[in-house]
C-alpha cells in the first residue's frame, strides 16, 4: 500500500472490487453481501482508514461543526462557558470551533464570513465590546444558520438568548453597600457598547434612587477596556476626587481587583475606608487579601443551556417557531472587601 492517507480507492484496489462497492459496504448498504461488507470493514480497520469528512460535508452541505465566538478565553468567565458548551456538544454528532474576536468588531465580522464559507451548522456568540451592528448575525440566520446569543445581549436582534439578570445583580450589590452605611458609592462601569454595562449601571442608579442616596455624576466612570492599566487609571480618577467615594461597585472582578490594588497603594484600608464589590465571582477573587465581595453568575449553566438550545434547532432542521430568552438570576457573595451589614 502507498504511504499517506488511505482512501476508498486503495481498499477497492486491494480487494479487487469497485470503489462504489467499498463505499456502500462501509455504509451497510442492503444490496452488498455480508461477506463483502465484512472483508471491506476488516481491511479498513487494518489500514486505519478514516473517511474524508470534508468531502462528505461538501456533499451533504453541512460541516457537523458549531462555531463558538467569544471575546477572549484567558479569564475564568468565558472558559467556564465554553466548558459548559463542550460538555453538551461532546454527546452529540457535532464538533465545536472556538473563535476569538479579541473584543474587536472587525475581527468578529471576519470570523462570521469564514464560518459561512465552511458551511458551519450553527453559531453560539457573545458579541465583542465594539459590536453595535448585528447585521452579520442576521445574514447567518438568512442563510439558514441558527444563532444563539449568550451573556451579552444584541438589542433588536431576533435570536435565542441566554443571559444573566445584570440589573438585579447590580441592584443587590449597591443596596447592600447602602445597608452597611456607605453614602458615597461610585461605579466603575464597563465599555459603553455592552448591554451588560447598561444593565449594571441602571441597577446601580435605581438602588441609589430607591434608597434616596444622591446621584453624583463624578462617581460614575466607565473603563474603556478590560486591561489592568485602564482600570487603574479609572480608579485613580475616583480616588483623587476631593470628596472621595467610600465604596466602589465595579463592572467585574478584574476591575475590582485593580481598584483594590490602587486603594492599597494610596494607603486606604479595605473595607474600613472604602468597600469594593465586583461582578463575576472569578475563582481567584476569594483568595486575594482581603477576599473580594462579588456577584456570582451561573456561567457553566449558561454555556450548557446555550448549547442545548442550538442543538434543538439543529435536530429540528432549524425550524424555529419561536425564539427563547432565558435569564439566569445571579447571587451576591459577601466577603472581606465590604463591611458587614
Amino acid at each position: 500500500m502507498k504511504k499517506g492517507r488511505v482512501t476508498i480507492k486503495d481498499i477497492a484496489r486491494e480487494l479487487k472490487i469497485a470503489p462504489s462497492t467499498v463505499s456502500r459496504a462501509l455504509n451497510d448498504h442492503p444490496a452488498i453481501k455480508k461477506e463483502t461488507k465484512d472483508a471491506v470493514k476488516a481491511l479498513a480497520e487494518a489500514l486505519d482508514y478514516q473517511p474524508n469528512l470534508l468531502a462528505l460535508n461538501l456533499l451533504q452541505k453541512k460541516s457537523n461543526t458549531i462555531g463558538v465566538i467569544v471575546p477572549e478565553i484567558t479569564g475564568h468567565f468565558f472558559s467556564a462557558i465554553i466548558t459548559g458548551i463542550q460538555d453538551v456538544i461532546v454527546n452529540s454528532e457535532y464538533n465545536i470551533m472556538i473563535c476569538l474576536s479579541n473584543e474587536s468588531y472587525e475581527e468578529e465580522l471576519t470570523i462570521v464570513k469564514r464560518l459561512s464559507k465552511i458551511q458551519i451548522d450553527g453559531v453560539l456568540v457573545a458579541p465583542s465590546s465594539e459590536t453595535k451592528n448585528f447585521d452579520h448575525f442576521r445574514r447567518l440566520q438568512k442563510s439558514g444558520i441558527p444563532v444563539v446569543v449568550f451573556d451579552r445581549d444584541c438589542p433588536g436582534l431576533e435570536a435565542d438568548k441566554v443571559l444573566v439578570d445584570d440589573y438585579f445583580g447590580a441592584f443587590q450589590a449597591v443596596e447592600y453597600l447602602i445597608g452597611t452605611g456607605c453614602k458615597n458609592i461610585a461605579h466603575l462601569g464597563g465599555p459603553l457598547n455592552l448591554s451588560t454595562t447598561e444593565q449594571r449601571l441602571q441597577g446601580y442608579l435605581d438602588a441609589l434612587e430607591k434608597n434616596k442616596v444622591p446621584i453624583n455624576s463624578d462617581y460614575i466612570v466607565h473603563v474603556p477596556g478590560f486591561s489592568h492599566k485602564d482600570a487603574v487609571k479609572a480608579t485613580k480618577k475616583l480616588l483623587e476626587l476631593q470628596e472621595r467615594p467610600d465604596a466602589i461597585f465595579a463592572y467585574n472582578d478584574k476591575i475590582a481587583i485593580s481598584t483594590m490594588h490602587v486603594a492599597k497603594k494610596m494607603g486606604l484600608q479595605i473595607p474600613d475606608e472604602i468597600s469594593v464589590i465586583g461582578f463575576d465571582d472569578e475563582p481567584h477573587s476569594s483568595f486575594i487579601t482581603p477576599s473580594l465581595s462579588t456577584v456570582w453568575q451561573p456561567v457553566y449553566s449558561m454555556g450548557m443551556l446555550s448549547a442545548r438550545i442550538l442543538l434543538s434547532h439543529l435536530k429540528n432542521h432549524n425550524v424555529i417557531l419561536d425564539f427563547r430568552k432565558e435569564v439566569f438570576k445571579p447571587e451576591l457573595v459577601i466577603r472581606a472587601s465590604s463591611k458587614e451589614n
